[in-house]
């Protein structure tokens, strides 16, 4: 019988990753747990094999065959102690900077513990036998293959980053005994790019820089940025917390949130990422993905990633403008996008009193050189439709992601520029989280708190959310509702009063746009502000509902006729009143 590989998917993308990185030279020891790894490579003329029985001296071998041919050598071994007696030559191989893959096969590591015969822990390892360790389960499911596709990726381009060395995969098994893949499926292979190699070409026809969160860009990476975008025909594609401020932004989230819509900036030839962890789904679909950050981490955001380049932002754009001095200036997808874009701005509705109006009354107010911190999820989505001052530079805790610490970031960084103005812009569950960072005897006169108090976790009651299918449950346990004074008049006044902020209250457009002027002037006060603006869970609703619907499908307009058409029976207050008893 003809055998060729196995059928266990997480092998097959061990040894593609391996052919693609040139790994040829491995030595096996004989053992049932690594069959479907050892069985598949000694079938593929590809591989060039060397047998060992004793795992000490096999890894001993490897070290010396690493040494004298310059290559990159890997192991495979069964379960049990076998991969115990690697850890002498593996130490070894680790101080003298030796590129040893190790492949240690195992049992599902759901049977360690458990009294199983041959399953022995390799989830942790001494931390000089190998520069990175990583499991490789068996794939079951999409989401699965992703996780063993990035882990092989990790261990194999880690063996020469940053000088050689040793790295681990843990392959689990099932012991599968069907070897009739013949052609190993396509595995995504990401290379990693030090500043001194040769980067790879760009051919796209259009290419989307994404800019996560980022610190403030010096005019040098900005110029590039530009420059580079006329070049390739390239947006910018940020939120307010990307502080890209060129020329070839395309602020989208406005665009990505239209219902049912496909915007033109959807569909990219090549991402290049940058910045961290962006707070905006832009509902990308792309070819491939250059990640560019001096961590040079494999980080797949995006599922697509192909290239990660460690390096600094400007040393990458640099050296691409270098290489393409002469390329001929093309901007016609930005053109496309802004003209999308510019539409939309042009039909932005009313809104009612909400996160989304106030931010919309705020956004091109907010003082030259004023810095900006948003609270994490209303807040940051509600300002992220509406376009800010250039020399405002807007910043949000995305990093943990978490309600906490927004209020206590925003002093922090006021501490620093005292003649600067701080906003935090937040909700009451935010607030009340971070509450005893109101009392800092160092708190200045430059910072001012928007405090959008709806009484609940809005979050929760949005109605596309997950929990808004409970209906009025959701308060019990799901949402936050009567917690911190429900909503108090005095609460917060009284608190802030007595630490010398100068407090406001808005319960109406009418109430807010009266303290516009008192909340967005360049001078600093004699005191800190506080306004308390008080709104509605279904208000909240209605403005974010508005907000995503400008563009609508052909199946809106037929909602939205309907729409007029039951309005025409029953009236306004009708239509009111089945909101209000459909959102309960």
């Amino acid at each position: 019988m003809e055998l060729f590989y196995t059928d266990e998917r997480n092998a097959q993308i061990v040894i593609s990753i391996m052919k693609a990185y040139g790994i040829r030279k491995v030595i096996v020891s004989p053992g049932t747990t690594n069959v479907c790894l050892v069985g598949s490579i000694q079938n593929d003329d590809f591989f060039e094999l060397y047998s060992c029985v004793d795992e000490r001296s096999a890894a001993y071998m490897a070290t010396g065959l690493a040494a004298e041919s310059g290559e990159i050598v890997a192991l495979s071994c069964t379960g049990a102690t076998a991969s115990r007696n690697y850890m002498p030559a593996l130490t070894e191989a680790y101080y003298r900077h030796l590129p040893i893959l190790v492949i240690t096969s195992s049992r599902r590591n759901y049977k360690i513990g458990h009294n199983i015969d041959q399953v022995t822990d390799r989830t942790l390892l001494p931390r000089d036998v190998a520069k990175i360790s990583v499991q490789m389960p068996l794939v079951t499911d999409k989401d699965s293959e992703w996780a063993c596709v990035i882990a092989a990726n990790k261990a194999i381009s880690e063996l020469r980053h940053r000088g050689d060395g040793p790295c681990h995969i843990n392959l689990e098994t099932n012991y599968s005994d069907n070897f009739n893949t013949k052609i190993l499926p396509e595995t995504r292979v990401i290379r990693r790019y030090m500043p001194d190699d040769e980067f790879p070409v760009i051919a796209a026809q259009r290419v989307t820089i994404v800019v996560g969160a980022h610190g403030r860009w010096s005019s040098e990476l900005t110029a590039m940025v530009d420059l580079f975008c006329e070049r390739f025909n390239a947006i910018v594609l940020c939120d307010l917390i990307s502080n890209y401020k060129g020329k070839y932004g395309i602020f989208g989230n406005l665009t990505s949130c239209q219902k049912g819509n496909k915007t033109i900036y959807s569909k990219t030839d090549l991402l290049i990422h940058i910045g961290d962890i962006t707070s905006s789904d832009y509902l990308l679909s792309m070819n491939e993905v250059w990640r560019v950050n001096p961590d040079g981490e494999i980080r797949d955001t995006f599922g697509k990633l192909s290239s990660v380049f460690e390096c600094k932002e400007i040393i990458f754009f640099k050296r691409y403008l270098e290489l393409y001095e002469n390329k001929k200036a093309n901007i016609s997808f930005y053109h496309e996008c802004e003209k999308e874009l510019n539409s939309l701005k042009q039909e932005i509705p009313d809104f009612p009193f909400s996160n989304i109006w106030m931010a919309k009354q705020l956004a091109k107010k907010l003082p030259d050189n004023a810095v900006l911190h948003l609270a994490i999820r209303n807040s940051l989505r509600s300002w992220n439709f509406f376009d800010i001052p250039d020399r405002v530079n807007a910043f949000s805790n995305t990093g943990g992601f978490g309600i906490d610490g927004c209020l206590s970031s925003t002093i922090g960084a006021s501490l620093f520029y005292p003649e600067k103005i701080y906003y935090c812009m937040m909700g009451d569950l935010a607030f009340f989280y971070d509450l005893n960072s109101i009392g800092n005897r160092h708190i200045g006169k430059n910072l001012r708190i928007l405090l959008v108090n709806n009484g609940t976790a809005m979050e929760m009651k949005f109605s596309g959310n997950l929990t808004s299918m409970f209906g009025k449950d959701t308060d019990s346990y799901l949402a936050a509702s009567g917690h911190f004074g429900n909503k108090s008049e005095n609460l917060v006044k009284n608190y802030v009063e007595n630490l010398g902020f100068m407090y406001y209250a808005a319960h109406s457009k009418e109430e807010f746009s009266s303290l516009i002027d008192i909340f967005t002037s360049p001078c600093i006060g004699a005191s800190p502000i506080l306004i308390e603006a008080f709104t509605n869970s279904i208000d909240e609703d209605e403005a974010f509902h508005r907000i995503s619907s400008i563009k609508t499908t052909q199946f809106d307009v037929m909602k939205d006729t309907t729409k007029k058409l039951v309005k025409g029976v029953i009236g306004e207050k009708g239509v009111d009143c089945i909101k209000k008893m459909i959102r309960k």
